[in-house]
């Protein structure tokens, strides 16, 4: 018997195919064929995705005021949408979902236009601005942080939350432990290509501020951009620091399981991994996102007392310094934003999507999946 088939469009970052590389372990578990069409960026990220097949169709972003680019990338969309038109009239998808950035609009819009069932997840608080243009045409719209209570799309939103690695789920096994007085007290801090540099200069200034009693206490694991790693471990040799500095760690999720307290900016993933987790954070949204997502994502967690949220340009090294003295000698504090933290989190958000791609695969409205959660 053939099995059928399922057509995830996900490109350009790790943050959009991530979140399809979940959802599509869920699907080949429960018997569904997986294809990816994604563009040529996204080829480095899709070694290890579980699909069948994996298309590449070209895209383009308008985003140039110059009459000639325009005209470029408005030739290479409609390229990719006759393209995208012909693999969807061979391949015939059960339902075809998106999730975000340009690479997803060629194939969604020849989804619908040719009457193909299609949903879109959106990862962040504030919908982007590819899913934007297509909220209107799909029948669902899955959501990591959108609420289903507001908004013109209300009616077809359901919050599933962001579905998390396996590495994740392993380490939301593992119980918050306070960090009493006297005991050592874990500190994580990434921020992501984009983020990094800001803590290499301010996270080392604040640990040199701290009493010694303190400061002597803490073990860090930091990541920073490989050419901010001399000036960061020059600061860690000079404090004599109990620090690990590196530009990626491959075991952050067992790391973020064994913090005391983090400090982190705040894309779709980090927030929805902390809160699986179920770990205290001190969020410092990236000022130059788009759409000021970091900073949508971000207030969702601090809602929920799980994180307090910095402005970068509040969070001076002084302030920092506070922070962490009032975060080491309260650990009831820390303990009940991590329990907090954890409420938040949504663990089963991948079989919870790929439940929605089955209701719309069977032929069901997202109104009639809406009644079967409540």
């Amino acid at each position: 018997m053939t099995k059928a088939i399922i057509m995830l469009a996900a490109g350009g970052t790790g943050g959009h195919l991530f979140p399809a590389e979940a959802l599509a372990f869920e699907l080949k578990a429960l018997g569904y064929s997986v294809h990816l069409v994604t563009d040529s960026r996204a080829e480095r990220y899709a070694g290890k995705f579980p699909a069948d097949e994996i298309h590449v169709v070209p895209s383009a972003t308008i985003g140039s005021k110059n009459p000639l680019k325009v005209a470029s990338s408005l030739w290479t969309l409609w390229s990719g949408i006759r393209i995208a038109r012909r693999l969807m009239a061979k391949v015939r998808p059960k339902v075809v979902v998106g999730f975000g950035g340009y690479p997803t609009i060629p194939p969604l819009l020849a989804a619908t236009g040719m009457g193909i069932p299609s949903m879109i997840h959106e990862q962040n608080a504030v919908m982007g601005r590819a899913n934007k243009a297509l909220a209107k045409r799909v029948m669902a719209i899955a959501g990591g942080f959108l609420p289903e209570t507001d908004g013109v799309y209300a009616a077809k939103t359901v919050t599933t939350g962001n579905p998390v690695r396996p590495a994740v789920l392993e380490a939301a096994k593992v119980p918050y432990q306070a960090s009493g007085a006297g005991e050592e007290f874990r500190l994580v801090v990434f921020g992501g290509s984009q983020g990094a540099q800001y803590f290499s200069k301010t996270v080392p200034t604040a640990v040199s501020l701290l009493d010694d009693s303190l400061r002597q206490r803490l073990k860090i694991t930091q990541q920073a951009r490989a050419e901010d790693m001399p000036m960061v471990q020059g600061c860690v040799a000079k404090l004599e620091m109990n620090a690990e500095i590196a530009p990626f760690f491959n075991d952050m999720a067992e790391r973020i399981a064994g913090a005391h307290l983090v400090i982190c900016r705040s894309g779709a993933s980090t927030v929805s991994e902390i809160s699986v987790i179920g770990r205290p954070a001190i969020l410092v949204p990236y000022p130059y996102a788009l759409d000021h997502d970091q900073a949508a994502n971000a207030a969702t967690l601090a809602a929920t007392g799980g994180a307090k949220v910095i402005v970068q340009a509040e969070l001076s090294a002084e302030k920092l310094s506070r922070i962490l003295t009032d975060a080491m000698n309260n650990p009831e504090k820390l303990a009940g934003m991590a329990e907090n933290a954890r409420k938040a989190g949504k663990p089963d958000a991948a079989r919870l999507l790929a439940a929605m791609v089955e209701a719309i695969a069977s032929g069901s409205t997202i109104a009639k999946f809406k009644e079967t959660r409540s």
